[in-house]
């Protein structure tokens, strides 16, 4: 409980659940019919606690948004609604480890423990996935426990606390939100050292879209660096090389990516373009002392030479069009490449399927929908197509001004995307909105070939 708790915050779970946790529990499930090691993190007994001490002794924001959180908390699974109350009072850590350590000695205690792991956390999940009733009376009793203890040491806290909490919880929301778009790193003992790191992947599922974006930016800033002896790749899950030392992948893919390249360490973000990835990989090369060589100025040129005319062709840059749903985008953007030849029909569906399971936005108001895995067979040859919505597009709480179809083989189109990587990245929001509302195909266009 004293590594969970923290972890949880700090959005280290995922990486616990996955390398440590859950291959664990069903080492375990598969021996004795069940296991405690699938409820350690998701008993959301420590959190309830919390925002119930919140409900009874907290004041302002805090105290009337407390409800809505522990319905979404105990009911819906999502655990992380609670984080934010505990960032505004960080001693609240210790209420969820005292909670979570009760409700650990209960399970230990009645012999409590799931058949597999519960996902999403919620108290019908852990029902669902309890094996008999003298397990449920042990998993229900720890979460009973679990509550009463984080209750109780919260309640202390907060009611000695006399801070406004209405501007510490917004802001430890914001602090949320920046701690999530952090990579997370297997507590393994795999670290690869700065002095031995040479090959990066970026791995995602149809490796073509998003972990390209990402491979670029990291490639171009470490070159810029001067590191040059380090490559950076990306590819699809399945397809990870085996040279591989560091895989960056979607947490929603981590069992795969972990599966397909056991023998590297991997670092899972939620974001590919928007993540701590590049501090985390600079920060070994320093330490380790690795010498760098002066930014090579042809590095730009050489880029722009890969850039095919036929990749992005002027017409298909399109500019004031009326904001449609997301599904609508991009399947314009599907018809357009099946338009110009770049693909078969069956590519759009796979495009729509792709973004069901992961969405393709990638933040700063651009979206880079393409295929799942399953229909790159369909990809006749690398295009990309920009479509401009000034009033925007709602990919699920996000809002895109730019939708961008991209279908690839080979690294035909890695050029434009160290393009997008450079907008996403560098550019000022006057510049993007400039972007966003520009009349010109033209400057459009020049944007994502130039080589400047």
């Amino acid at each position: 409980s004293i590594i969970i708790e923290p972890a949880k915050v700090l959005f280290l779970n995922n990486a616990l659940n996955h390398g440590v946790l859950s291959p664990l529990g069903i080492q375990q499930a598969q021996e004795y019919g069940k296991s405690m090691f699938f409820l350690l993190e998701a008993n959301p007994g420590p959190g309830f606690g919390i925002l119930l001490a919140y409900w009874m002794f907290g004041k302002g924001m805090a105290k009337s948004s407390s409800p809505g959180a522990m319905i979404i908390h105990v009911l819906g699974g999502i655990h992380e609604i609670y984080f934010p109350y505990i960032l505004m009072k960080p001693i609240l850590i210790i209420a969820a480890i005292a909670g979570g350590m009760s409700g650990v000695f209960t399970l230990g205690l009645l012999g409590g423990g799931l058949i597999a792991p519960s996902s999403p956390g919620s108290i019908f999940a852990i029902i669902a996935m309890t094996p008999n009733t003298s397990a449920l009376v042990a998993n229900l009793s720890a979460f009973a426990v679990a509550t009463v203890v984080s209750c109780a040491v919260a309640s202390v806290f907060i009611k000695m606390s006399k801070d406004v909490e209405d501007d510490s919880l917004e802001s430890a929301r914001e602090d949320m939100a920046e701690r999530k778009n952090r990579g997370k790193e297997l507590p393994a003992e795999k670290k690869v050292a700065g002095k031995d790191l040479k090959v990066i992947v970026y791995a995602c599922d149809a490796g073509m879209g998003s972990s390209a974006l990402g491979a670029a930016a990291l490639r171009k800033k470490l070159k810029k660096d001067g590191y040059k002896d380090i490559s950076v790749t990306n590819c699809a899950i399945g397809a990870i090389p085996q040279e591989a030392q560091l895989v960056i992948s979607h947490e929603k893919l981590a069992e795969r990516a972990l599966a397909d390249s056991p023998q590297a360490e991997h670092i899972w973000v939620r974001d590919f373009t928007q993540n701590n990835v590049y501090e985390i990989v600079t920060a070994r090369l320093k330490e380790a002392a690795v010498e760098t060589s002066a930014p090579d100025a042809g590095a730009q040129e050489e880029a722009a030479e890969t850039v095919s005319a036929d990749v992005l062709r002027q017409e298909n840059v399109k500019i004031g069009l009326p904001s449609v749903s997301r599904e609508e985008a991009i399947t314009a953007a599907g018809k357009m490449l099946v338009a110009s030849g770049y693909v078969d029909e069956g590519y759009v569906q796979g495009m729509l399927n792709r973004e069901h399971d992961l969405s393709t936005y990638i933040g700063k108001g651009i979206a880079i929908p393409h295929g799942e895995n399953a229909v790159k067979d369909t990809i006749k040859k690398t295009g990309i197509v920009v479509c401009q919505y000034p009033d925007g597009v709602k990919f699920g709480d996000e809002t895109a001004y730019l939708v961008i179809g991209i279908a690839g083989v080979g690294n035909d189109h890695l050029a434009i995307l160290a393009n997008i990587a450079t907008m996403v990245g560098d550019y000022t929001d006057e510049q993007l909105e400039q972007l966003f509302k520009t009349k010109s195909a033209d400057e459009l266009y020049h944007v994502f070939t130039k080589a400047d």
